[in-house]
Parts: structure tokens; sequence; C-alpha cells
């Protein structure tokens, strides 16, 4: 679940990188635009993997160790 979530939590990165450094939309894009119900799930399922993600903060080791 950890290595899903911060494969989703990159995507969601590197979408908003093209967003701020090229003005694309890569996620809207590919399914259809912004508003499109597939875009809204997977911009939402991304979402879900950031707040996941919050919990890494919290684990005493490293996440690497647990992907393995």
């Amino acid at each position: 679940m950890n290595a899903i979530a911060l494969f989703l939590v990159i995507v969601g990165a590197v979408n908003w990188g093209s967003i701020g450094l090229f003005g694309i939309d890569i996620v809207g894009s590919l399914f259809g635009g912004q508003l499109s119900v597939l875009s809204r799930i997977i911009f939402t399922v991304v979402g879900l993997a950031g707040l996941w993600s919050i919990s890494f903060f919290f684990k005493e080791t490293p996440i690497i160790d647990k992907m393995d």
C-alpha cells in the first residue's frame, strides 16, 4: 500500500510540475479534461494517496525499507 501511495504522489507531483512549468495538465489531457469523471476520480485517488503518505512522517524506519 505504501509503494502504491508513493507512486501516486509522484504522479501527482509530476502533473503539478508540468502545470507549473508548461501549463499542461497531463492527467486532464489524457483522460478527457479536468472536469471529466475519469480525471476527477484519478485526482481524488492521488489526493487520498497524499493523505495516506502523511503517515510516512510518523514511521520510525525509512519508507524504502518497507517497500522491499
